[in-house]
């Protein structure tokens, strides 16, 4: 997916879930963590672009969970003084693990292994098909949102 999408779908699943701008601005941040990573920069060249292959290493699930599981072990050693920074990390990990799960969509991602690949293709990137998912995503939280959250 573009980034724009990942940043919409995931703000909006996010948003839908918690009802905190912060914590949405957080996951929108990690939405495109996994690309950032890979040097690809949302139209920019960063300069370690061409690093690593798309959609290895830096797509790869287990990653982002074990790093949600070392905020877990964070948060029981520095309780209230850091909780603020843990839940933000908590939520950019949250974000790329949305990113890799949409990747999942438009074509194969790591799952068990970094170098065995999973996933269907239900719309190429930057395609029309791809644009529609994320209306409806939108339209489809922002219904849950109003009849059982807000």
């Amino acid at each position: 997916m573009k980034w724009v999408s990942h940043e919409i779908v995931t703000g909006m699943a996010v948003y839908t879930w918690t009802g905190s701008l912060v914590s949405t601005a957080c996951a929108m941040a990690g939405a495109v963590l996994p690309d950032w990573i890979e040097g690809k920069g949302g139209g920019v060249r960063l300069p370690w672009r061409g690093l690593l292959a798309h959609r290895g290493w830096s797509h790869w699930p287990l990653l982002y969970v074990l790093g949600l599981l070392a905020l877990e072990a964070a948060e029981e050693t520095h309780g209230e003084s850091a909780a603020g920074f843990i839940l933000a990390g908590r939520f950019v990990l949250v974000g790329a693990l949305f990113h890799i799960a949409e990747d999942a969509l438009c074509g194969k991602v790591p799952f068990f292994h970094p170098a065995k690949k999973v996933g269907v293709r239900l719309f190429r990137v930057g395609s029309f098909a791809e644009y529609v998912f994320a209306i409806v995503v939108v339209i489809v939280c922002y219904v849950v949102g109003r009849l059982f959250l807000w």
